[in-house]
């Protein structure tokens, strides 16, 4: 007689592992996956902290890196010369000119000489609270007639990128973390790293879920009011999709009582006040990324209008007083 055998105990099911580090993107990065054993699970960790290093060091708009060509230095060489760049900086610099043109220059890239004085500002009034200053609006227009996109010009052919105007420079903050961890979640994915969930700062992907049947991760969105007793506004569920928020609540300083946070209104050239924060769901990072800094600096009607007119995008904004308010489907994706 042919004697059946429970299949499941041939097999033992998948472990939950975590990982965290510091040093990219000047943020946290931390890493939760469901693999076989933990050497697997070490190997899928180091791979991607080597990919995303690599990004770091191409979007790095401080520092130079040892035989990288990077956005410093096309900034460095405004009005001098193309820069020979990796393809990736391109990719990137392409779908920013598509972001600018989307959102009505709601999240452009080439704002950086406005976005270098505020963090000018903001350290210096970090380092010395008693002395911390404003910007002069004198000094900011005249930044922000160095900040027009047509004057980033990228030739895919030559694989270069050049600045027009010498005294623009590209701050790519609003975008290349997203991108990146989009980009390198995907090539894990094919890796076989398939079952995990990644969060950069604050950034977070699903790679598929937490198993093979697509169970969804549960992930927290934060609450901006850091002393609050429930540290989250909402859990949702998360396969195979990002989730992004932009806060004025962590990158800030004061003066004389007010809080100026890192997040720039183009038009105003001073930090966006019509909410707390703004959370975005979709399924690429990259793309939630810009979103969460655009839609941050839209009012309420045209910002919940522009995100309902896109397929598979949903958002969630606080109000300054703490008010929510939600897209048309974001409280599909809640679980509490």
């Amino acid at each position: 007689m042919l004697a059946v055998l429970p299949l499941c105990a041939c097999r033992p099911q998948p472990q939950k592992y975590e990982a965290e580090f510091l040093q990219l993107f000047d943020t946290v990065t931390k890493i939760v996956a469901y693999t076989d054993d933990e050497e697997a699970f070490a190997r899928y960790t180091q791979l991607f902290y080597d990919e995303l290093e690599e990004y770091h060091q191409l979007y790095n708009i401080y520092d130079d890196f040892d035989g990288v060509a990077n956005i410093k230095t096309i900034n460095d060489n405004a009005g001098v010369s193309p820069v020979k760049v990796d393809r990736r900086i391109i990719d990137l610099l392409l779908l920013a000119k598509e972001e600018y043109k989307n959102t009505r220059g709601q999240m452009n890239v080439a704002l950086g000489a406005v976005l270098r004085i505020w963090h000018d500002h903001r350290t210096a009034g970090l380092d010395d609270p008693q002395q911390a200053t404003l910007p002069s609006m004198q000094q900011l227009r005249a930044a922000s007639e160095h900040t027009n996109t047509d004057d980033v010009v990228i030739d895919e052919a030559a694989g270069t990128v050049y600045l027009r105007d010498a005294q623009m420079s590209l701050d790519v903050g609003s975008l290349a973390k997203g991108y990146a961890v989009e980009q390198v979640c995907r090539y894990l994915y094919e890796q076989g790293f398939t079952h995990a969930l990644v969060s950069v700062g604050g950034n977070v992907r699903a790679i598929g879920g937490k198993n093979s049947t697509g169970e969804p991760f549960r992930v927290g969105v934060q609450n901006p009011q850091q002393d609050a007793e429930n540290p989250y506004l909402h859990i949702v569920s998360l396969a195979d999709m990002s989730l992004v928020t932009s806060g004025n609540y962590e990158r800030y300083y004061i003066v004389d009582g007010v809080r100026y946070h890192h997040l720039i209104d183009p038009e105003t050239l001073f930090p966006t006040t019509y909410f707390t924060a703004v959370t975005v769901l979709c399924r690429d990072s990259g793309r939630a990324d810009a979103l969460s800094t655009a839609v941050f600096n839209m009012p309420l009607d045209e910002g919940m209008a522009y995100v309902d007119s896109l397929d598979g995008v949903e958002a969630l904004w606080v109000l300054p007083g703490g008010e929510l308010r939600l897209s048309a489907h974001f409280d599909d994706y809640l679980i509490e």
